[in-house]
């Protein structure tokens, strides 16, 4: 997973740079034009593949050294509210698969298996725009849909209910990471990387906590009206 995350940032750092040197300065203030210009309001689709993996808690270190990640999909739209010039709220609602998986270990009597969460999820996020760079975190709640699991071959449903091998259908969480903003073809886009940490213990039997890595490419187009943006002064 580390490894993973590292390839991920190096590739993100060098298409940053690359960037930076072949656009042109559209995202930076113009001289004399947006002094009394509100903040940019955007309305952009979601439609990446997320790197999710499961966290198994103390309780369960025997588990570290199996577990794998798996290719989850995520699908919605994300709504960027200006508020001033440097700074927006930015409101998400996507469908995702989530999950893992765990290798087969013998000796520690794992078998192969996976599981996969099929979720509705919805982060609030306070963004910090910096030129063309932005950070953003803030808080995020799951309502899990459905899920399966699979073992030795065999695939079942998974149940929400309060039994002791039933898993929980609400989770929350925290979303952090960073993106820069850039032009295809005279499209704006935004490249993202955000790391989504699960707070919430979502089985009823042993610790189990959903996280993952997305790294996607945004196609922005800019709202008309923005009810929260403020005027600079001039």
């Amino acid at each position: 997973m580390k490894k993973k995350v590292s390839i991920g940032l190096i590739l993100g750092m060098i298409f940053l740079q690359t960037n930076t040197f072949s656009q042109t300065n559209e995202f930076s203030p113009e001289k004399g034009k947006n002094d009394t210009e509100t903040a940019k309001t955007y309305l952009s689709p979601l439609l990446n593949m997320v790197n999710t993996d499961l966290n198994y808690g103390k309780s369960n270190n025997t588990l570290t050294d199996s577990k794998k990640s798996e290719q989850g999909l995520q699908i919605g739209a994300t709504f960027q509210a200006g508020i001033t010039p440097n700074f927006s709220l930015v409101s998400e609602l996507y469908f995702i698969t989530k999950g893992g998986k765990l290798k087969e270990n013998i000796s520690a009597g794992i078998p192969k298996s996976s599981l996969r969460l099929y979720t509705i999820e919805s982060p609030l996020l306070a963004r910090f725009n910096i030129g063309r760079f932005y950070l953003n975190a803030g808080p995020s709640i799951a309502y899990n849909v459905s899920g399966t699991y699979k073992t030795e071959g065999i695939s079942k449903n998974l149940s929400f209910n309060n039994s002791t091998e039933d898993f929980k259908r609400w989770d929350a969480g925290i979303q952090a990471g960073a993106g820069y903003r850039f032009k295809i073809k005279q499209k704006p886009v935004a490249l993202d990387i955000r790391y989504a940490y699960g707070l919430t213990n979502i089985s009823n039997t042993n610790e189990m906590y959903n996280r993952y890595l997305n790294i996607g490419l945004y196609f922005t187009t800019q709202w008309k009206k923005n009810p929260l943006g403020k005027k600079r002064s001039s």
